[in-house]
């Protein structure tokens, strides 16, 4: 009899789709806590509830592969947010708009994914490694949305240096992953931190983009 074996492969890929939900998530809050390269793969295992310490090769591949899959994770619903709020500032000349693109979308995410969370803080400790910073580097140049949004970004200000436009682009950047993650810090420590933290913290970036990209040139 072959019944027993009816719905056989269903079931082994929502299992195999539910562990490497459990690595991925385990994963990020240990890499987040802790730093990349500090964390082994067999204390993810263990975090994820994995008897078989060879579960997050199985699943990823190497660590670099396991870091991907977890900044992809979070840039679909990012992508998704973007490309919507794209459509209500195509044609706009205000410079405030076009860093809300760049700001807004990655923001909401993390206070749609409620509290604690760690994936700001997971996005600063692979920024400030320049073995995995690529990772997110490539991950950014495949978003239709968000190159959409440095060009008008870029349209604002068109007498910008090219040199001063790449150190603000920096900036920019640096400024958005490391204090979203000290406010995912902040958020995960307190007793009463909510969601509306997150969009107090997204005004105070956009105020703070803005400002870096309409700062005068003086050297």
């Amino acid at each position: 009899m072959k019944t027993a074996s009816s719905g056989g492969p269903t079931l082994r890929t929502d299992r195999a789709s539910e562990t490497r939900e459990l690595i991925l998530t385990a994963a990020e809050r240990l890499f987040a806590e802790h730093g990349v390269f500090v964390v082994s793969n067999r204390q993810v295992s263990e975090a994820a509830g994995q008897g078989n310490n060879a579960a997050v090769g199985y699943h990823f591949g190497t660590k670099a592969d396991l870091v991907r899959a977890i900044v992809e994770k979070h840039s679909v619903p990012i992508e998704q947010k973007r490309a919507q709020l794209l459509r209500s500032v195509e044609g706009s000349t205000r410079l405030r708009d076009w860093v809300s693109c760049f700001v807004r979308p990655a923001i909401d995410h993390l206070a749609e994914l409620g509290s604690p969370t760690w994936h700001a803080r997971f996005s600063a400790q692979v920024m400030t490694d320049p073995a995995l910073r690529t990772i997110m580097e490539n991950e950014a140049l495949i978003s239709p949305s968000l190159r959409r949004t440095i060009d008008g970004l870029a349209e604002c200000v068109p007498d910008l240096p090219d040199d001063v436009r790449r150190t603000r682009s920096n900036m920019a950047q640096y400024l958005m992953v490391h204090m979203s993650a000290e406010r995912e810090r902040e958020l995960a420590e307190s007793v009463s931190g909510d969601a509306a933290n997150w969009q107090d913290c997204g005004t105070d970036l956009i105020d703070a983009i803005v400002a870096i990209w309409q700062a005068p040139v003086t050297r």
